[in-house]
């Protein structure tokens, strides 16, 4: 192989029109997802702090949010319910409760953007006392198999309210074999399931846990969430979900993970979304807030990574600003 001065790697990336030839096409806007917390009411917007540009919206605000992000052409949303403390019990029930404002807003987006795809995040942290994401045993430990039902119950309450997708995030063992056979029995057959298949125990969840009013009030998760330093225990997570009937499996967080997106993405057919989480949304921002670096080629080159390394379906807040990114 001849090498310098015969090669020159220079010559390919001479000019803007030989870059666009040959780099990789950036994730058009139908690929993403702008996920969103939605409280009970109407007429509520409040920016969250810890994530700017985002907000916890009222149903009819959301609606109102969504026509530029609409027109852009956005894939889809993933909806957040986060009711008040007073609403929390022990076994969160007001997760799927026929009104609530998770269950309000799939109603109202779907009638107003037939078009849009409408996921739903299927966990108990938000509606428990304790914010621990299953029902705890009398122990205070979670109890993996009595929390199964009250997923399935939550999943079915937003089938019904005309969710496209259901996604459990409770990292329960069964959590995705209990939701498909509670669908199915109640003929929610074509709801599709989007499994957050491999979610690491991670640091990157503080903005959101704050946005959520999820933050567990004792203890952590590490006991049903994957280990980061066990990769393979974690790729084996999303092979039980592909399984037990996951339509579309998902990696979280997203940037800290790469090598599992693309090891995920040759052991599997189905399709991949990958989780570009709050605290990495939030680091990028404080980066730039610093003047430490430009924010949206921050974003664009930290999505680029995520569709390098083989998701499909890219979970971001930055899905709202897409035009800005990557326009």
């Amino acid at each position: 192989m001849s090498l310098y001065p015969e090669i020159r790697m220079r010559r390919v990336r001479q000019s803007p029109a030989l870059r666009r030839m040959l780099d990789m096409e950036p994730p058009g806007p139908g690929r993403f997802i702008w996920p969103v917390f939605v409280v009970p009411g109407s007429g509520v917007q409040q920016p969250l702090d810890s994530l700017p540009g985002q907000f916890r919206f009222s149903p009819d605000r959301l609606v109102e949010a969504l026509k530029p992000v609409h027109n852009m052409g956005i894939g889809g949303i993933l909806v957040f319910g986060v009711v008040p403390d007073a609403n929390k019990t022990d076994n969160g029930c007001a997760a799927w409760e026929p009104d609530g404002p998770a269950v309000e807003a799939v109603r109202a987006v779907r009638e107003h953007y037939p078009d849009m795809a409408v996921f739903t995040d299927v966990c108990l942290c938000g509606y428990t006392r304790h914010a621990h994401c299953g029902l705890l045993d009398a122990s205070g430990d979670v109890d993996n198999d009595a929390t199964l039902a009250p997923l399935a119950r939550m999943a079915t309450t937003h089938a019904k309210a005309g969710a496209t997708a259901v996604c459990p995030s409770a990292m329960m063992d069964g959590q995705v074999q209990a939701i498909r056979q509670a669908l199915d029995t109640d003929g929610f057959n074509n709801t599709m399931i989007m499994s957050y298949s491999t979610k690491f125990a991670s640091g990157f969840y503080g903005p959101f846990r704050e946005a959520g009013g999820s933050s567990p009030r004792h203890g952590d998760r590490r006991g049903y969430q994957a280990s980061y330093g066990d990769s393979r225990r974690g790729l084996l997570e999303s092979a039980l979900d592909e399984a037990e009937g996951a339509d579309i499996l998902m990696v979280k967080p997203a940037l800290a993970y790469l090598d599992v997106i693309a090891r995920l993405r040759e052991r599997t057919n189905l399709p991949l979304a990958a989780y570009n989480v709050s605290g990495e949304y939030a680091m990028l921002h404080a980066t730039a807030e610093r003047g430490w670096g430009d924010l949206h080629a921050l974003a664009r080159e930290s999505i680029m990574g995520i569709a390098r390394a083989g998701a499909e379906i890219i979970i971001s807040y930055w899905a709202n600003q897409y035009d800005q990114i990557m326009g």
